[in-house]
């Protein structure tokens, strides 16, 4: 789970950013499934006021025809079809998953009953939407290869990612237990579930507000783990944890 009238991306700013998409379909052009809920009137220069009028982005993939990449009737102005295959590896395939392209994601949002003409919306934003949810998984992805790195030997040829859903509103045992401390709740959770040379691996991705990064459009800060779920992963854990007291 950035915009051009964002200047800063936190509670404030990004209620929610997760995947729909159900494990069980996924696609054979698979793609990510975003959903964005947004204020309005902000841009990256942080001129304008916040309002609470939200945005709501949707995509969403899985068993279904080639994507629409068709321009909606009363669609105000053109948008890219290009898609951009992501740093992902894709489990059984040749190629990387692949991103969706701003066309998709206005046609997405159609779907769902969203209504342009309520919002300020132009060509730059939509391209701006792209460029933060890509990046939002590609720094999932390079958390989760850390972890990884310690069964290289296990896994010489690298992770490859199977599937994925959101969890926004089922929190994670350690965020509620940050929660109880005093700390905020993730906007967002994603269980990403990983394929370590024939052996599923399901890692936990709690999303919390950060600033957005203007050159490279980062805005969250991850706490991706492995799940309590395999022994393995609780020797990672207390490895890591171990690591981190003494380091």
């Amino acid at each position: 789970m950035g915009l051009h009238f964002l200047s800063s991306v936190g509670r404030e700013g990004v209620d929610v950013l997760r995947a729909l998409c159900p494990a069980p379909y996924l696609s054979p052009s698979p793609c990510f499934i975003t959903v964005l809920v947004l204020p309005r009137n902000r841009d990256l220069h942080g001129s304008g006021s916040l309002s609470n009028q939200r945005f709501f982005f949707f995509f969403s993939c899985g068993t279904m025809p080639p994507p629409n990449q068709t321009a909606a009737p009363d669609q105000p102005f053109n948008l890219s079809i290009s898609r951009q295959e992501s740093n992902i590896p894709r489990h059984g395939a040749e190629k990387n998953w692949v991103y969706p392209s701003e066309q998709m994601f206005w046609n997405a949002m159609l779907r769902k009953g969203w209504r342009w003409r309520d919002d300020d919306l132009a060509p730059h934003d939509m391209t701006n939407i792209i460029k933060i949810h890509n990046q939002n998984n590609e720094q999932a992805w390079q958390e989760i290869l850390k972890w990884e790195a310690l069964h290289a030997f296990e896994c010489p040829c690298g992770p490859t990612l199977k599937r994925f859903g959101g969890k926004a509103k089922e929190y994670s045992p350690r965020a509620r237990v940050r929660h109880w401390m005093g700390y905020e709740l993730p906007f967002d959770r994603h269980d990403w579930i990983v394929d370590r040379c024939g052996k599923e691996v399901r890692y936990v991705i709690d999303y919390y507000d950060g600033e957005l990064n203007r050159e490279n459009y980062q805005f969250s800060i991850l706490d991706v783990r492995p799940a309590f779920d395999s022994l393995d992963a609780v020797w990672d854990r207390m490895k890591v944890a171990w690591w981190r007291w003494t380091s």
